[in-house]
């Protein structure tokens, strides 16, 4: 009896060909979750993609493809670096565009020698049988040649049992064709209504064609992104310069970079100095500086110096796919308003069929007119749109995340969004956050007679040779202060407390107070300037000469400074602010006073962040929590709404729902304004969606009639109008979304 060796679950994107409305997504859907083995899909009509989670030692991804296609859709081969479903919506767009200038060309004429007739222009000449030969030889070829996509596609779905739009187009179209060549044949009495036919597959022509190119344009941020990768490096190889292809680029490779070509890979400069524009990957403006042992990042772009570099994280892993992978993720996700949609969507169709059917007995009953229950029939199958459906949703993530991306702000969850929308209190943490995380001297008090220089050189000649952060930070304000300190010997480090050694034939003594006395100094005399020392923010680093204190420095985490600004518009925006930190409240609290902060939590654990978020909720509040993305990882996982701060080198925390690639405030309240903008597209075109399709229906089944008082026009919805508000409902949600590529 063979095994069947169940290896952990796998994901495959397919790239979907051949989609055009809710229907179809819930065909795939469907269809695909019947394999066995198969645990999950999610189809999005917006970016053609299907992602499905599987077990290998069930079914294989060719099973998968092999499944669509029975369905009777398409799958496109997926490429590293390109964007192959953008691709395929251009290729539809020019072979759209191609059927509809045939569809025109047909159609126009047909349509105004018909209309001439019916109003009399043509005169008494136009009465002649051959007429309607001629309206019908003119319908003929829109008819099955260039609607034959809409027979192609309805087919497809009827033979799984389902109905997508093309079934209602197709159904439309037909009644009004067949029956006006029923008409030509004498087999019925009437009018014929081949213009009709004729324009209802030319006009949602137009709007498929419209739709399409508008989808096209809503990924354009993703392929903006993927065009930024070169397909080719400069490797120095035995000191000779070759080019090769990008895929052949391998981590310690040293490639040059000229001026004005783009980085391609992740790694940092060996020789050169220049300046990167880094702004498609981050959203910063302005060129950053770059020197040896500076990061670069693939995909930015170098501007004014040739340089050097160590390739150290390439193809799939750097900063830019990393980018782009987490973008195509995102759109790819489905938020919780989606669900009503896909549930209503599974039964559009076969409940517009059902109403059709009983607006045609209806009014041929009521009326024992045979034509006017035809064209109403006609009208109710044509005037539903699934495809707005469809696509109110995944559009607006599509367009939103994309313009986010722009502004170095990526959207790792959309099942967020609606969260966002109602957050009460937005938690801080303190360093990397509201503070640079960069510890800066703030205070040199010498008790000598030397100068405050003097004292600081003295101690940088102690620091220099050590790596804790406090004495990088002594160091870093003697070199800005130009100061020239002694070569120190006889170093002797200790761990968290400080370091000593010898300087000028005597021992200098850095660090805590605690250190200090271990050692010996005596601080009986220094007891004013502690008390002095309480009302500083900082860390107090003593200095002391033999065993006596020669003075004090003052080291603190400098806060940003746009952190009063961005919590002051916070606020403006009804939010509550909470500064989360470890550091003692008082230093916690003289933060808050500098940047405004509502609320101090201070002296609290990274393993209790949580504890803090989560006592919050239980308060009543709806929590985003920012914080740098590495110990803050569970209270970001724990908020409602998880924000990162990152870089685009680093991109922060797995657990947070929205990631801001700089480290700049400033992106917080955008990326809350977006968010907002982002759900509110997305109810208006669900509002707009279900209230067309709710209201116009109903309209073109006649139900106005009973009211004498309403227009003719609206008593009497002629087909092509039908089809003329169809062809333009799905533009118009795509339309909305593409609004929010000018947000912020």
């Amino acid at each position: 009896m063979a095994t069947v060796s169940l290896e952990e679950e796998r994901t495959e994107t397919l790239v979907i060909t051949g989609m055009t409305c809710a229907n179809c997504v819930q065909a795939i859907e469907k269809g695909l979750r019947r394999l066995d083995g198969v645990r999950d899909v999610q189809v999005n009509l917006a970016t053609s993609r299907a992602v499905v989670r599987f077990r290998p030692g069930l079914v294989s991804r060719e099973d998968l493809v092999r499944r669509v296609e029975q369905i009777g859709y398409g799958v496109a081969e997926a490429a590293e670096g390109k964007d192959v479903a953008g691709e395929i919506l251009e290729a539809e767009a020019r072979r759209l565009r191609r059927r509809l200038v045939w569809g025109v060309i047909f159609t126009v004429p047909l349509v105004c020698l018909s209309m001439g007739r019916d109003f009399g222009v043509l005169g008494d000449w136009a009465s002649a049988s051959w007429w309607n030969i001629l309206f019908w030889a003119l319908a003929t070829p829109v008819q099955f040649w260039v609607g034959a996509t809409f027979y192609r596609n309805g087919w497809k779905a009827l033979r799984n049992l389902s109905a997508n739009m093309d079934v209602l187009v197709a159904l439309g179209s037909s009644t009004a064709y067949l029956y006006s060549a029923a008409v030509v044949l004498d087999l019925l009495p009437g009018h014929v209504y081949f213009e009709t036919s004729a324009a209802i597959i030319t006009l949602i022509l137009i709007g498929k064609y419209l739709e399409t190119r508008a989808r096209a344009r809503a990924g354009e941020a993703v392929r903006r992104l993927l065009r930024l990768r070169p397909e080719k490096a400069v490797l120095i190889f035995e000191g000779r310069e070759v080019e090769v292809p990008l895929d052949q680029v391998q981590p310690g490779d040293v490639l040059l970079v000229r001026p004005g070509e783009r980085i391609p890979v992740d790694g940092t400069v060996l020789e050169g100095e220049t300046s990167v524009d880094e702004s498609m990957l981050t959203g910063e403006s302005l060129p950053v500086p770059k020197a040896p042992g500076d990061r670069l990042s693939a995909g930015t772009l170098n501007l004014d110096g040739s340089i050097r570099m160590r390739a150290e994280v390439v193809g799939r892993d750097t900063a830019l796919a990393r980018i782009v992978r987490i973008m195509e993720e995102a759109q790819q996700r489905k938020p919780p308003v989606q669900q009503l949609v896909d549930r209503v969507a599974s039964v559009f169709v076969p409940a517009v069929v059902g109403v059709a059917a009983v607006t045609l007995l209806v009014w041929w009953w009521a009326g024992g007119d045979a034509t006017e229950a035809v064209v109403r029939m006609t009208a109710v199958l044509v005037i539903a749109c699934p495809c707005a459906l469809g696509l109110a949703t995944p559009t607006a993530i599509l367009v939103g995340t994309g313009r986010g991306a722009e502004l170095g702000i990526l959207f790792r969850r959309p099942e967020a969004l609606e969260q966002v929308g109602r957050l009460t209190t937005i938690v801080f943490d303190k360093t990397g956050t509201l503070t640079t995380g960069r510890l800066e001297i703030r205070r040199v008090t010498s008790l000598e007679e030397g100068s405050e220089g003097e004292l600081l050189a003295k101690a940088a000649a102690v620091e220099v040779l050590s790596e804790h952060p406090l004495a990088r930070a002594v160091v870093a304000e003697a070199r800005r202060r130009g100061l020239v300190w002694p070569e120190a010997s006889k170093f002797r480090n200790v761990p968290g407390r400080g370091a000593k050694a010898q300087v000028n034939g005597g021992f200098v003594l850095v660090g805590s107070r605690e250190f200090l006395e271990e050692e010996g100094v005596r601080f009986e005399e220094v007891e004013s300037l502690e008390q002095d020392l309480k009302s500083t923010v900082g860390t107090s680093i003593w200095v002391a000469e033999g065993n006596k204190v020669a003075g004090v420095l003052v080291a603190a985490d400098a806060e940003r400074p746009e952190s009063r600004q961005v919590v002051d518009q916070l606020h403006r925006r009804g939010l509550s602010t909470v500064l989360l930190t470890g550091d003692r409240r008082s230093v916690a609290e003289s933060i808050a006073r500098l940047v405004g902060i509502d609320e101090v939590c201070p002296e609290v654990l990274p393993e209790q962040k949580v504890d803090v978020v989560t006592e919050l909720q239980r308060r009543g509040e709806v929590v985003g929590m920012v914080g740098d993305g590495v110990n803050d990882a569970p209270a970001l996982a724990q908020a409602d709404v998880g924000i990162a701060m990152g870089s685009g080198t680093d991109i922060a925390a797995e657990a947070a729902d929205i990631v801001l690639l700089q480290s700049d405030l400033r992106l917080l309240p955008r990326a809350l304004d977006l968010s907002r903008s982002m759900l509110r597209t997305i109810r208006q075109n669900l509002g707009w969606a279900f209230g067309y399709n709710v209201v116009l229906i109903p309209v073109a089944a006649g139900v106005l009639s009973l009211w004498p008082a309403t227009p003719s026009f609206l008593q009497h919805l002629h087909p092509i109008f039908a089809a003329l508000a169809m062809a333009f409902s799905s533009v118009s949600v795509v339309g909305n979304s593409l609004r929010l590529r000018r947000r912020t």
